[in-house]
């Protein structure tokens, strides 16, 4: 098989990289580890900076996402049982939306399913070729088969353990990473969320997260020591940790009901340099991950998603290569602003092993600091809509 760009990760990421590049006449291939059930039946975030609700919109799959998403135009903070709220339009003039990641990923595959594009699952041992080189190919096994893809460009859009950020040399390769002594534990409910907007919560107890996915469909989270036991959670248990933790007004209006999903997430922050090497991009997880405090993990993918699609078209109608050389330059840039933003809150917000009462107080005497403070409250509301982009060239 031969492409222009072979795309390695059918999640959100490589499909619209696949999607927008194809509207442009450029031709890919997309290689997917996992089914097509298997990827649509991930339960992820679901707030969209505007930036990334722009590019879905560019990319022809925003019709639904308008229909039933939710534009937010605030957030609520709370410290010991008491909550206020950061108004996002009256500080930056701009708006996030809610709809799961699930449901982009959903549409992404209807579209690229119309214009015929290739996605091939279920494939294995993905290797990565003369990167280096000017004829990169990829090699991979379907159905008990050996296969290959020779390309002009390969995107690594295959997450945190993926092969792509390993194809690039160690003596080249730079990771700078923390990990967090906590997770988060998530129960998804059939149950009307508590708050029209998010609200994330300090308590002594440790960190919670009140959020949805839609008027019937809540995502509730709870801060818990990293090597937690999920079975010890069932849902009494968790309803009743959460109330504790949230303000009193918004844990009196909670409705509860049976989880139909829960799991624990480990939290932690990570970027690799360089995210091109030769003929080879690093998109999303594949090149960094941020705790989910901030809500920026797909946002970051989308963002390296408009300026790699914009080098390639570039370089595709006119030959001009700046987009594509500066591409590691420029998207990190955006990355460590985003991954300062995601420590920050989770800092903030978070109760931490060896943590003491003077370092509980100081929390919440930042929570009081940012309530009083219209200029604090700005800067968090310009990171939490998005930075805007570097020039698109």
């Amino acid at each position: 098989m031969r492409t222009q760009v072979c795309i390695i990760g059918g999640g959100p990421s490589g499909l619209l990289l696949s999607q927008l590049l194809h509207r442009a006449g450029i031709d890919t291939i997309v290689l997917e580890r996992r089914s097509r059930a298997h990827v649509l039946g991930r339960i992820r975030a679901g707030v969209l900076e505007w930036g990334s609700v722009e590019l879905l919109e560019e990319a022809g799959v925003a019709q639904r996402m308008f229909a039933e998403g939710k534009p937010h135009g605030g957030t609520y903070l709370a410290a010991q049982n008491r909550g206020f709220r950061i108004d996002f339009e009256r500080h930056t003039g701009r708006r996030v939306m809610v709809f799961g990641q699930t449901e982009v990923t959903a549409e992404l595959y209807k579209a690229r399913d119309a214009m015929q594009g290739q996605i091939l699952h279920e494939v294995e041992g993905v290797a990565l070729h003369d990167l280096d080189g000017r004829a990169p190919f990829v090699t991979f096994t379907r159905e008990g088969r050996e296969e290959r893809i020779d390309c002009e460009f390969i995107a690594g859009c295959d997450g945190f353990h993926g092969p792509s950020r390993k194809a690039i040399p160690e003596s080249v390769r730079r990771e700078y990473e923390r990990v967090y002594p906590f997770g988060w534990l998530g129960v998804l409910s059939e149950t009307p969320p508590v708050s029209e907007e998010l609200i994330y919560a300090n308590h002594a107890r440790g960190f919670a997260l009140c959020s949805m996915r839609s008027e019937n469909l809540s995502r509730y989270y709870v801060q818990t020591p990293a090597d937690a036991d999920l079975s010890a959670w069932d849902d009494d248990r968790f309803w009743d940790e959460l109330r504790r933790r949230i303000p009193e007004d918004a844990a009196d209006r909670l409705v509860t009901g049976p989880s139909i999903e829960k799991s624990i997430a480990q939290l932690r922050s990570f970027v690799s340099e360089p995210m091109r090497w030769g003929r080879l991009f690093l998109v999303g997880d594949a090149a960094h991950i941020v705790p989910p405090t901030g809500a920026k993990g797909l946002n970051l993918a989308f963002g390296d998603v408009r300026y790699l699609s914009d080098a390639l078209r570039a370089y595709y109608d006119s030959g001009e290569a700046a987009g594509i050389d500066g591409y590691s330059e420029t998207a990190l840039k955006r990355v460590w602003k985003s991954e300062r933003f995601s420590w920050q809150l989770t800092t903030m917000l978070h109760r931490f092993p060896e943590q003491s009462a003077f370092d509980q107080r100081m929390q919440e005497a930042e929570l009081e600091y940012l309530e009083g403070s219209p200029a604090a409250q700005a800067s968090l509301a310009e990171n939490y809509v998005g930075l805007p982009f570097y020039s698109r060239g």
